[in-house]
């Protein structure tokens, strides 16, 4: 059997037996001052367990509590919308745009218009670069400025994308990172908040490190967590960050040798960057099947590429579609629905060789 091409996967390169040396310093805050350099010291970043407790911190600092609403990204993981559910607030889903797949400020805009008649403000918007591509961000940050919502930029998939020259996680009131071992830089599982100010570093920070005052005994006047980052993850990702160009150089090759594989098939479109300011990390390469029956066909043509031992996945299924979220309110058409239909992200890990790539747009060109 042919060996197995997994989706994405980071390339773990780092001697840990010279690397453990360097363990007796502070590992996660010098992995902090990394990603604070990497965002040129315009931002204060805090180094955590996951990107869902970035997110779930950004919530806290922002004052969701129960019964608020908060304006969400329908076409996301999950991982973007359970954090509202841990503050006991309400997610209000908006439907994507065609040219990034990401938030449609259109429908954004008038969700916040028809919430505020019903006697009801949105606290916070929290928007995704999905799969890497940048969302159109100038009108998302311009919406909330306008309302004066805070906003929460996910930028957990878009580490290295840029938009007008800036880095996405640089735009919100506050951003998010996720160094999961499928993203381009992984810490075996990690995450970071992006602050604008020391000063929400530091209650960030409180919060995740159980919410412990200031006292010689243990004080605890608030609920904390235990979302700290731990040290040989940091250790890991301060090797991994000083080669992030190299992955993204890999990334965005991956998406260009499929791009160039499949320009004679119609039926095969690309998420691709809608301008100039839009630059894709392309963490994952994604497409649309445009067919007749195209469910029936997507499901097949996974079925083949599986007994080949070769993973795809569909799109992420829209959060508003999901049995445990169908009581919450949606504003938007098909937009996201249609996609998850008709997408399909490739293979497109770090480790993936030149072979591997011609195998998948082979088995795939066989079977169209």
């Amino acid at each position: 059997m042919q060996h197995k091409i997994p989706l994405s996967e980071s390339l773990i390169d780092i001697d840990l037996k010279t690397s453990f040396s360097s363990i007796d310093i502070d590992v996660v805050a010098e992995f902090e001052k990394s990603l604070e350099s990497f965002y040129e010291d315009q931002k204060s970043v805090l180094a955590v367990n996951s990107g869902t407790s970035a997110i779930h911190l950004a919530l806290i600092l922002s004052g969701v509590e129960k019964g608020d609403e908060v304006l969400c990204q329908s076409l996301t993981y999950v991982a973007t919308i359970n954090p509202i559910i841990y503050q006991n607030a309400n997610p209000i889903f908006i439907d994507s745009e065609n040219d990034t797949w990401n938030m449609c400020p259109i429908q954004l805009e008038y969700a916040i218009i028809d919430r505020i008649l019903k006697g009801k403000k949105p606290k916070a918007i929290v928007f995704v670069h999905l799969y890497g591509m940048p969302a159109k961000i100038d009108e998302i940050v311009a919406i909330s400025r306008k309302y004066n919502i805070i906003l929460i930029e996910d930028a957990a998939e878009a580490l290295g994308a840029v938009y007008k020259g800036k880095k996405c996680g640089a735009f919100g009131d506050f951003g998010i990172l996720s160094f999961n071992n499928n993203k381009i830089v992984s810490t075996l599982g990690g995450g970071a908040l992006i602050c604008n100010t020391g000063v929400e570093k530091e209650k960030a920070f409180f919060y995740a490190t159980q919410a412990k005052e200031k006292e010689r005994h243990y004080e605890h006047k608030l609920i904390g967590y235990n979302y700290r980052m731990n040290s040989l993850g940091a250790l890991i990702g301060i090797t991994q960050l000083k080669k992030l160009d190299a992955y993204l150089k890999k990334r965005r090759a991956i998406n260009g040798f499929y791009k160039e594989s499949f320009n004679n098939f119609s039926e095969v479109l690309f998420l691709k960057e809608p301008s100039v300011d839009f630059v894709s990390n392309h963490w994952l390469s994604c497409v649309l099947l445009d067919l007749k029956e195209v469910t029936v066909i997507k499901c097949k043509l996974m079925d083949v590429l599986k007994e080949n031992n070769i993973e795809v996945r569909f799109l992420w299924k829209p959060m508003h579609l999901q049995p445990i979220f169908k009581e919450y309110p949606y504003y938007g058409g098909k937009v996201a629905e249609n996609l998850f239909q008709k997408g399909l992200c490739l293979p497109s890990g770090s480790t993936i060789i030149k072979n591997d790539l011609n195998r998948i747009s082979e088995c795939i060109k066989k079977f169209l």
